[in-house]
């Protein structure tokens, strides 16, 4: 199995490096350069790979969490955290940080107030996961300078 992974992407890699050739170069009109062949080429190999990582997580993490003692429970524990934290997010975004109406005179960005609460509550979601890690890290360093 793993040779066979091994030999696949290398074939992947081949490719890819042959179609970086075929790519526009930088001069290039934005709609001839979107309508590259290199370019699709390069977005299809991206979307089978990500699928290809999608689906081997998914199988993967499945079959560990189902052979894990506890394994459901904990998975349980993470998805529920989640969503409480996306839950935290939303409440805290207000969707109104921006005004709509500016958004479309002087960007020409059509949009509404649900869309700047999500976008919002995104930033959120991120803020207080990137909290959350720091502060895991840092009770990690503490905990283990003070058990010497």
């Amino acid at each position: 199995m793993y040779k066979i992974v091994k030999i696949v992407l290398i074939v992947i890699s081949v490719i890819s490096f042959g179609l970086l050739f075929a790519m526009p170069d930088g001069d290039a009109p934005m709609a001839e350069a979107m309508e590259s062949g290199g370019l699709n080429a390069m977005h299809w190999i991206a979307y089978i790979l990500l699928f290809i990582a999608v689906l081997a997580t998914l199988v993967f993490g499945l079959k560990n969490m189902a052979s894990t003692p506890g394994g459901l429970k904990k998975s349980l524990f993470g998805i529920v955290g989640l969503l409480v934290v996306l839950g935290i997010a939303y409440g805290l975004s207000s969707g109104t940080d921006i005004s709509v109406d500016e958004m479309l005179s002087k960007n020409n960005i059509e949009t509404s107030e649900s869309e700047i609460k999500t976008v919002g509550a995104g930033i959120y979601t991120f803020g207080i996961m990137l909290l959350a890690a720091v502060a895991l890290i840092a009770w990690g360093a503490i905990k283990k300078a003070t058990s010497k």
